[in-house]
């Protein structure tokens, strides 16, 4: 597993939906062999995030959130 410290880290903070799920899928296209972790605050991020990575055949490999703000890592399917 990947490391978190060597996550790309994508900060969606202050935007709503559909913008995070937006740009969770442009940073899982442009890494490969690499986790992407999502910050987020928008509440709808709870749904739509996971809905995206499964539609995507990504792995959610973790969630969290922390006063509000949401936190995904998910990898990329294997090409």
């Amino acid at each position: 597993m990947t490391d978190s410290s060597e996550d790309l880290v994508v900060d969606a903070r202050g935007h709503h939906c559909p913008v995070p799920t937006l740009r969770l899928r442009r940073a899982l296209e442009s890494v490969h062999d690499q986790v992407v972790r999502l910050i987020a605050d928008d509440p709808m991020a709870r749904i739509d995030v996971p809905h995206f990575v499964r539609e995507a055949g990504a792995e959610l490999i973790e969630t969290t959130e922390t006063a509000g703000v949401l936190t995904f890592r998910v990898r990329r399917p294997q090409a």
